[in-house]
């Protein structure tokens, strides 16, 4: 019988641990997020160039899957659902509080390429777009985009 405890209280023990363990996971990734988001307000607070830029002019790789004269859609390097893709302008907005009233013809078109690229990808069943802006609203490149998800059933609510 006191081996059966010890058992017990050692597996309870180790389930505590990696639900610990799994809950401060998910704390250093949000955390992690809010610096990267921090570090980029404090570095990219004024328009400059981002590592879009570099997706851009192609001078590093990105899993291009639409573009044009005025916008481009990419796979996301680090994925939060079966599908996530980003559009981005071409010129570099450093964010949308940075948009004047006269790029609302450019905004409409990030958003249809938004919608024909989900429909190009297969999320019939519907998707999420979020654009993310500045501090507070956990920007981390401050370059314009749109966060396509899909492919799941989204929660809500998301933060």
């Amino acid at each position: 019988m006191i081996g059966l405890f010890s058992f017990i209280n050692m597996f309870g023990v180790v389930f505590f641990f990696f639900v610990v363990c799994a809950f401060q996971r998910s704390l250093c990734a949000k955390s992690d997020e809010v610096k990267l988001a921090e570090e980029a307000s404090k570095r990219y607070g004024s328009p400059g160039p981002t590592i879009f830029s570099k997706v851009i002019d192609k001078s590093i790789p990105a899993d291009i899957i639409y573009e044009d004269d005025k916008c481009l859609a990419f796979r996301d390097i680090s994925p939060q659902a079966p599908v996530h893709f980003l559009v981005i302008p071409r010129i570099p907005i450093p964010g949308i509080s940075y948009a004047k009233d006269d790029d609302a013809e450019l905004l409409g078109h990030l958003l249809v390429v938004a919608k024909n690229v989900a429909k190009q990808e297969s999320l019939s069943e519907g998707y999420r777009v979020v654009i993310n802006d500045g501090k507070h609203g956990s920007q981390s490149v401050y370059h314009l985009h749109i966060h396509v998800l899909g492919g799941r059933q989204m929660e809500w609510p998301p933060g």
